[in-house]
C-alpha cells in the first residue's frame, strides 16, 4: 500500500496569494472552479478558476493574484436582484 496521496483540494482549506497572504476559504469545489469565500467584515464569493490555483509544498492550494486583482477578476455580482 502507497503512502504517497497526493495532496488535493478540500472544502475549508484556506486559498493563498503572494507572500501567503490568505485570499479566503474554500466554500465548493466545482469542475471547473473554486468558489471561495473571501474573510472580513463584508465577505465576498470569488469564483476561482482551477487552472490558476496550484499546490504549494505544503499542499496548501495558491494563486497568482492577490486583493484587487483577484476580486477584479474573480468576483461576479448579480447582474439584478433574483426577484426581479
Amino acid at each position: 500500500m502507497s503512502t504517497d496521496a497526493a495532496p488535493k483540494l478540500q472544502r475549508g482549506q484556506a486559498l493563498r496569494g503572494p507572500g501567503r497572504r490568505r485570499i479566503g476559504t474554500i466554500d465548493a469545489i466545482f469542475v471547473d472552479y473554486l468558489l471561495v469565500r473571501t474573510t472580513g467584515l463584508l465577505p465576498v464569493d470569488l469564483y476561482v478558476p482551477r487552472n490558476e490555483v496550484e499546490l504549494d509544498e505544503r499542499g496548501s492550494p495558491t494563486v497568482a493574484r492577490a486583493g484587487k486583482d483577484a476580486y477584479d477578476a474573480w468576483h461576479r455580482p448579480l447582474k439584478r436582484a433574483p426577484h426581479d
